[in-house]
């Protein structure tokens, strides 16, 4: 079996890295001068500079090379997959396609495999997802995914497929349950690096881990998903890893916001385009996510850290 990623940012190099342990991997570059320079360093300076390539992995910038793998892992940011697919779409369309990103899209609520199957219909479509670190993933350190799949069947061979010594996979056929727990951990990292930065405590931070999980429940709920879903891997996993670990880009976006400091805007934060993705959504659908709703706030420079509090603290006292 042959394993074709398309992405090398940190994740896509990292998956690439990993399930070199099982068989052919190529990796696929955008920029035909970034994939030179990774073939002959053996090391991606920009995105995984710690992680050395191993000499099994193939690095290109030819996209033709995804017509010879029998599995295609989508590692393009959230915002772009939409387009990424369009200019691709006569060559992918048809393979199976794995949705390595998190978030919800801008001006449509979709989630990456809603994007996929519009897309590329003839195509057996899974979501990968779920507690990680592109820089634990490549240094094989433990890790637990979600792989989720409509198709019983598919998601168990794709489940032995992405596995390896140490990357363990559990399947679920809850995509939705799946996507909007990827996606809706983002937003809570960055309420939650608000938070700590802007010198609110320990105790804040746990308030809206918690108040957050809910919001994701009750939204998983409303679009037909399983909200015990949301209590696994890709959901409560995720929300734990991402909300207190400065490893995170999301979270450290939000401590840039509650202290004012720089954050390079050239790194890529799929939650702050999901918060104001899921503050539209719960608007249009009238659902109450007063999370999300601040975060939006936030990222657009509406409202700064202590009036987002206020205002969610200021809230009808309620039965938790």
């Amino acid at each position: 079996m042959s394993i074709c990623v398309l992405g090398a940012g940190a994740f896509g190099t990292a998956l690439a890295i990993a399930l070199s342990e099982n068989g052919p991997v190529t990796l696929w570059a955008r920029n035909e001068a970034q994939a030179i320079e990774m073939a002959s360093t053996r090391k991606n300076e920009r995105h995984l500079p710690e992680a050395t390539l191993p000499g099994t992995l193939n690095i290109t910038s030819d996209i033709d090379a995804v017509r010879v793998a029998d599995l295609v892992l989508l590692c393009v940011p959230m915002q772009k997959l939409r387009g990424f697919l369009k200019t691709h779409q006569s060559t992918l369309d048809g393979l199976t396609l794995v949705a390595c990103c998190k978030g919800m899209e801008l001006g449509t609520s979709s989630t990456a495999v809603d994007i996929v199957e519009t897309l590329c219909p003839k195509s057996l479509c899974a979501l990968l997802t779920g507690p990680s670190f592109a820089t634990d993933i490549a240094n094989g350190l433990p890790t637990a995914l979600t792989l989720a799949c409509g198709n019983s069947n598919a998601a168990e061979i794709l489940q032995k497929q992405l596995s390896t010594s140490t990357l363990r996979l559990y399947r679920s056929t809850d995509v939705v349950g799946a996507s909007l727990g990827g996606a809706l951990k983002n937003v809570v990292a960055i309420a939650c690096g608000a938070a700590i930065g802007a010198g609110l405590g320990e105790s804040a931070r746990a308030a809206l881990m918690t108040r957050g999980n809910a919001e994701m429940q009750r939204l998983a709920a409303h679009m037909g998903a399983d909200p015990a879903t949301l209590s696994g891997l890709s959901g409560f996993g995720d929300l734990v890893l991402t909300c207190t670990s400065k490893q995170s880009r999301n979270f450290r976006f939000g401590l840039s916001i509650g202290s004012g400091a720089h954050f390079d805007p050239a790194t890529t934060v799929e939650g702050a385009a999901t918060a104001i993705a899921v503050s539209e959504y719960s608007a249009q659908e009238g659902l109450d996510l007063p999370i999300s709703t601040m975060v939006a706030a936030l990222v657009e420079k509406r409202l700064d850290v202590g009036d987002a509090m206020t205002a969610l603290l200021s809230r009808s006292l309620k039965e938790e």
